[in-house]
């Protein structure tokens, strides 16, 4: 399948989404219950301050707990409202922000911080000022604000500012329900087929059939996904999970040639994004590149920042330890894709 193409369908019982480019698995989400979904809102209640850290421990539906990195003025006992932003490792609480966020398609509604903002790779000054001119029509008397996407460039007027509407409405919702001593799940978050409507704005040709994914080869690539072992046509490279960290081995194979090395560097730094998304690993990462000079590292350094640039999952790149490995810091926004093809 040439091009570009979304196709929604599940996987055993649960929802899934895949992005595929020129037949090609570029991104992949399916769902899973077994922790609560990143953008979930809950009204928790707070149970204990953690001395030392500066959090708060937080009490939610279900005899779940969640974690607040902050806890000036909070008291044991108070209800909040919070959302969920990750995912974590089993038997870890659940990371929530007290900054609550309402996220569509082309808007994200900001309590708490008034204003209407449209993105700035919007650059093109007469769709700024038709966009924002639809944000103040519509936001006009609401005392939320109001970010507008990237994706309202070039999209209808009426459906910018349908979404718009729909996101204040259930920022007023939500917040008016805080009341009550008990947590509650107020928002689940968005499922694959949500998210892929979301996120995935660029023009791609979208599949809904029943099966597509056995259909386009989806099935074969996740079952590539379960081996550690990529080929970067470059020399290889291996990216594996353990518990403290993710590890990453990048070699040469058989080409001896003494730009072998920096060639492998910098097609793993290319490729490295796209696994880590496809197989939901995040955290703590080190890259044990093949050899290399110190003169070659920046190069290197250059071609994984541009990578993960693109990449819409946080990362930060922390930089080389003396052993000459490459840290670095990815935002757990999924779960293992192995932990999730163990639990079908």
């Amino acid at each position: 399948m040439k091009g570009r193409s979304i196709l929604l369908d599940h996987v055993g019982e649960r929802e899934a989404a895949a992005l595929m480019v020129d037949g090609k698995l570029e991104d992949l989400l399916i769902d899973d219950d077994s922790q609560p979904r990143p953008g979930a809102i809950f009204r928790a209640i707070c149970d204990r301050p953690l001395k030392g850290q500066g959090g708060m421990m937080l009490r939610l539906p279900e005899g779940e707990t969640a974690f607040l990195r902050q806890s000036k003025g909070l008291r044991p006992g108070q209800p909040m409202l919070v959302q969920v932003t990750g995912y974590t490792e089993a038997g870890k609480a659940v990371p929530v922000t007290d900054r609550v966020l309402f996220k569509s398609r082309y808007a994200i509604v900001t309590p708490g911080k008034p204003g209407v903002n449209v993105s700035r790779s919007i650059d093109d000054e007469e769709d700024r000022a038709r966009i924002s001119a639809i944000g103040h029509a519509v936001m006009e008397g609401i005392e939320h604000g109001l970010i507008l996407r990237s994706s309202c460039a070039g999209a209808d007027d009426d459906d910018i500012a349908e979404d718009i509407a729909a996101m204040a409405d259930l920022a007023s919702a939500v917040l008016n329900d805080l009341e009550g001593t008990e947590p509650e799940a107020l928002t689940e978050g968005d499922g694959p087929h949500v998210l892929a409507w979301r996120e995935w704005v660029s023009a791609a040709e979208v599949v809904t059939d029943e099966g597509c994914f056995e259909d386009h080869g989806v099935m074969d690539q996740i079952e590539a996904l379960k081996s550690p072992f990529i080929d970067l046509g470059e020399g290889h490279m291996y990216v594996e999970a353990t518990r403290a960290l993710v590890a990453v081995d990048v070699n040469t194979g058989g080409d001896t040639s003494p730009a072998a090395a920096l060639k492998a560097n910098l097609a793993a730094s290319r490729m490295l994004p796209r696994a880590l998304r496809l197989r939901g690993l995040g955290g703590q990462l080190a890259v044990d590149f093949a050899p290399i000079s110190k003169a070659h590292r920046k190069q290197v350094e250059q071609s994984l920042r541009a990578s993960f640039r693109n990449d819409a999952i946080e990362t930060s790149l922390v930089g080389w330890t003396t052993m000459g490995l490459f840290e670095l810091q990815r935002k757990r926004e999924r779960l293992p894709l192995a932990a999730i093809l163990r639990g079908l």
